[in-house]
């Protein structure tokens, strides 16, 4: 269980009157969901939360209808929608969106880790890796919560403490000497009673070590990025290295002046972005969840809604002012459809923590109704609640999202790589056309598609391969949409082998192909690759609009015709990949999804 995190049961018994039950039990359902990694079966998640089975079954099933968990079998298994949630708060920061390039750029540098930090009560949360890709190799995840006491920017964050922190602090460690309610590090004995020391010489200096606080092996070195309003810390810059690289002598010498340079240049980023011109942005409509099936326009993942511009968390959100209409109408029909299953309560309050982002940090209830589209007093209930459990602080009649917010399926989900995003939807897609569904990437320079997820059917006769696979890019379907977004620049080689009869080996011929397939979005081989084998495939963009996977459908050719390929499996096709899309969208916000 998560420090000052309480469960189900003693959350309710401290709770203000006016707190939403059912949003406390729904946030309990997802920390702990987050605390196993991603996955529980609904006995396991009624033990860990002490709620009743039928509370937990209704809790999962509004989850799954927001997108935030997929019932998966016998499991509820946290989904990369929830991520939006702590995309509201990194985007409310824009420490991310303003550092994480120096961060990288530091680590390309120094072929070291490095990683940004916030300060979460008297612990320390990620919010942005750069790491190295090495055998021996860092698994800290974004949102990860680590004690103070053992890490290099606990001392750091801790200069600032007021005296009600420091007992917090001690509370804390009387309760728990071995740190266990910090499910990030492994549980470690000792009293640390040089915190209050390394604390002051932090303060001292202007930097901090970490020498083997966390695990035998891991050092790392701190300086802290200031506030240039306020001259405070607003994050921690970290260089993390091994003993076998590094000593804590070599780390003051030879990577605390660069690290120092780095964050000379972090603080004249935030100086700059503080004398952009000021615009007053009213708020805007909080996103409505993907599960909508009402009339209106269709977006990245494939569902209905009432909505119009992308929301920088990756979804999608209502037009200016009919945020109230959308949530009605969108929670209307999930109460019909679940009946008592659907929670009402439980989606409105998640959904007020997504009506905060770049350029509403700091929101009023008003600006928070008007963007919910729910009633002040509604929406009063639910800041009570979430400020009540720790993700929402408020001053002087306005509320800010915390750190906290992190720590609803942030840390597993953000370790998830583009295979694990699609799988599941590659499932649902095979099952819909009964024919196998694969996922892939350019390779080899751009001459190979490399299989990374695939979902086969059980017929006797069927598409046999196997996940790794390399194939000529320029005679697949999946290849040939990869390629098209390459235009004009395509690499080819030379020259093309004649797989079967009807492949296409002229190079003038098959650039012509790929212009026509740009255009229509989609690709079509028949008999190219493999005699009778007939694939369709479809590009999967990120965020900025560049193909970075593709999704194919391949049958033997006795299965469909070409026409029926186009008019009953290319629909189905697309659906899944604007589906995957979607997903990709808001797990890509803040972090590089892995391709493979």
């Amino acid at each position: 269980m998560l420090p000052n995190a309480p469960g189900a049961a003693a959350a309710s018994a401290h709770a203000p009157a006016e707190a939403v039950a059912p949003l406390m039990r729904g946030i309990t359902v997802l920390r702990r969901l987050t605390e196993a990694d991603g996955t529980l079966s609904p006995s396991a998640l009624e033990k860990a939360t002490g709620l009743a089975r039928s509370t937990v079954d209704r809790i999962t099933a509004t989850l799954a209808r927001m997108g935030y968990v997929r019932l998966d079998g016998r499991d509820a298994v946290l989904a990369p929608r929830l991520m939006e949630l702590g995309n509201a708060y990194l985007a409310a920061i824009r420490l991310p969106r303003l550092l994480d390039a120096h961060a990288d750029a530091l680590a390309d540098e120094l072929d070291e880790s490095v990683s940004l930090a916030v300060r979460d009560q008297d612990g320390v949360r990620f919010i942005h890796q750069a790491t190295r890709r090495r055998a021996m190799s860092l698994s800290f995840r974004i949102g990860d919560l680590l004690p103070a006491e053992r890490t290099a920017p606990g001392p750091l964050f801790a200069t600032e403490w007021e005296p009600a922190d420091w007992a917090r602090w001690r509370a804390r460690r009387t309760a728990d000497p071995e740190g266990r309610g910090f499910p990030a590090v492994p549980p470690r004995g000792g009293a640390y009673d040089d915190f209050e020391d390394r604390t002051a010489r932090a303060g001292a200096q202007g930097w901090a070590l970490d020498d083997q606080l966390i695990e035998p092996g891991l050092v790392a070195v701190s300086v802290p990025v200031r506030d240039p309003r306020t001259g405070r810390v607003a994050c921690v810059a970290s260089v993390v290295s091994h003993t076998s690289r590094h000593t804590t002598d070599s780390l003051r010498s030879t990577l605390l002046p660069r690290l120092r340079a780095t964050v000379a240049e972090m603080e004249r980023e935030l100086r700059e972005s503080t004398r952009l011109p000021k615009t007053t942005e009213p708020p805007r409509p909080a996103r409505l969840p993907r599960s909508r099936e009402l009339p209106g326009s269709r977006d990245l993942t494939g569902a209905r809604d009432l909505t119009g511009a992308r929301d920088l968390t990756g979804a999608r959100e209502l037009p200016e002012g009919s945020g109230a209409l959308g949530l009605a109408a969108w929670t209307g029909a999930s109460k019909q459809e679940l009946g008592r299953e659907f929670v009402e309560s439980l989606a409105r309050g998640l959904t007020v923590i997504t009506s905060f982002g770049e350029g509403r940090a700091a929101l009023t209830l008003t600006e928070v109704a008007q963007a919910t589209g729910l009633a002040r007093a509604t929406a009063r209930r639910a800041l009570i609640t979430l400020e009540h459990l720790g993700y929402v602080e408020s001053y002087d009649r306005v509320f800010r999202l915390t750190p906290r917010v992190l720590g609803l399926g942030f840390p597993p989900l953000s370790m998830l790589p583009l295979p694990g995003i699609a799988a599941p939807h590659l499932a649902e897609l095979s099952a819909r056309v009964h024919d196998s569904a694969s996922l892939a990437v350019l390779t080899g320079g751009g001459e190979e598609v490399q299989y990374t997820a695939r979902v086969a059917t059980s017929r006797i006769m069927s598409v046999n391969i196997t996940l790794g696979t390399r194939l000529p890019a320029y005679a697949t379907s999946l290849g040939r949409v990869m390629l098209a977004d390459l235009l004009p620049e395509v690499p080819l080689p030379e020259p093309l082998a004649p797989l079967t009869p009807h492949t296409v080996t002229g190079r003038r011929e098959l650039l012509t192909l790929l212009e026509g397939v740009r255009g229509a979005g989609y690709a079509l081989v028949d008999g190219e690759l493999e005699e009778g084998l007939r694939s369709i495939a479809v590009p999967v963009r990120e965020r900025g609009g560049r193909v970075v996977a593709a999704v194919n459908v391949a049958m033997h050719s006795s299965r469909r015709s070409v026409e029926e390929c186009v008019a009953e499996v290319l629909p189905e096709l697309r659906a899944a990949v604007g589906r995957i899309e979607g997903e990709l969208a808001v797990a890509g916000m803040f972090r590089r999804v892995p391709e493979v």
